[in-house]
């Protein structure tokens, strides 16, 4: 019997953090945009990503 990752509370909780940090990362002025928060984003993207 095969697991699915997706039932994970530790998956969808790295989920909840990706889009929470995405939203967030709206909201940084521009000059931060691109430097800061590219970084932010791949860090909260790899935490569900690892876990599949």
């Amino acid at each position: 019997m095969r697991h699915n990752y997706k039932n994970l509370k530790v998956w969808q909780l790295g989920i909840e953090i990706a889009n929470d940090i995405s939203d967030i990362l709206l909201e940084f002025p521009k000059y931060e945009r691109y430097d800061l928060s590219s970084q932010m984003s791949c860090c909260s993207v790899s935490i569900p990503s690892n876990i599949t």
